[in-house]
């Protein structure tokens, strides 16, 4: 047998290959790197035998120890069942008004209206409920349906147009410009007329065009003055909170298109205990409100909104986001 080439310069026997004069040098692996290997290898076999490891056609290995996370879940979940049943046994007798009377369990309720909301509630109205364009802030005094507890832990139960018997929001906005109910010219007018409403300044000929169409179309909804109804969910046109947008051409695309929001039904997924807590966690959260909100009460007359000249009255666009109202 041929004797190997060794290398002058570093006395390491060559494998033979040689590129472009450049020979490849045998160079054994460290010793450390070799006991890691077969270290590796002889765990991968122990763990083959202990652990579910190998797929098969109708089944799994399930290994000597017979270990199985899924069983190993199962049982986390039944002893944080255990955990959570005398809390829920109290959230059960106790009424809304009990619970935030008594720290302890309110402490507790908050903690499961947290869990709760984070899973289910976030995804429209924002990680700490601050809501977006399109979806209620539920950390201000500003409800559109009531912000009392009894009042939130409805509409939890029953949504908003949600399909449920109870749900809310029995009347819908009507589609002004799309249903060509109303001409552009009117809902450009009605738009300067919400603005005054809210009182900004507005196209003092407009808002007297469309004080007329305002009592004949949306007063019987939004109240002689535009004051809304609570126990309807109609929006205040009045104060300064609005659901898609306060610049005109927000306001117009809401008359011309009438979107009118939709929120689930929890009733069918969430026990009574889970709704009751996230109920009092929506309600602290927003600061609390002491007692459901009384309807508002319509003026004698229609309101005469404060004008004051405007500049140049910007055309509204029926592509604009947003709309009117809470």
């Amino acid at each position: 047998m041929a004797e190997r080439e060794r290398d002058d310069h570093s006395g390491t026997e060559t494998t033979g290959h040689e590129w472009d004069g450049i020979k490849e040098l045998d160079t054994p692996l460290p010793r450390w790197w070799l006991w890691v290997f077969y270290g590796s290898i002889l765990f991968a076999i122990v763990y083959w035998v202990l652990m579910p490891a190998w797929p098969g056609i109708t089944g799994y290995t399930h290994g000597m120890l017979g270990k199985s996370d899924r069983a190993q879940v199962v049982t986390e979940l039944k002893g944080l069942a255990a955990q959570r049943q005398a809390g829920e046994s109290r959230l059960r007798s106790a009424s809304l008004q009990q619970i935030e009377g008594d720290p302890e369990l309110q402490a507790y309720a908050m903690q499961v209206g947290q869990s709760v909301f984070g899973d289910n509630c976030a995804t429209c109205h924002g990680a700490g409920g601050a809501g977006g364009k399109g979806y209620p802030n539920l950390r201000d005094d500003v409800w559109l349906w009531g912000g009392s507890l009894d009042a939130i832990q409805h509409t939890i139960q029953v949504g908003v147009r949600s399909g449920h018997a109870n749900a809310r929001g029995e009347k819908v906005m009507p589609s002004f410009g799309r249903d060509q109910l109303l001409t552009e010219d009117q809902i450009n007018d009605l738009t300067e007329y919400v603005v005054a409403l809210s009182g900004r300044k507005a196209n003092a000929a407009a808002v007297g065009r469309a004080r007329q169409t305002f009592a004949d179309q949306c007063s019987a909804c939004h109240g002689p003055a535009g004051t809304g109804d609570v126990t309807q969910g109609i929006p205040n046109l009045t104060d300064s909170e609005w659901l898609y947008g306060s610049d005109r051409g927000s306001i117009h695309d809401q008359i011309w298109n009438g979107r009118n929001g939709v929120m689930p039904t929890w009733e069918a997924r969430f026990s009574p205990e889970t709704i009751k807590a996230l109920a009092v966690y929506v309600h602290a959260n927003a600061g609390g409100e002491a007692e459901a909100v009384a309807p508002a009460k319509a003026a004698q007359a229609p309101a005469a909104p404060a004008v004051a000249p405007a500049a140049a009255q910007p055309t509204a666009t029926s592509t604009a986001a947003g709309g009117a109202g809470r």
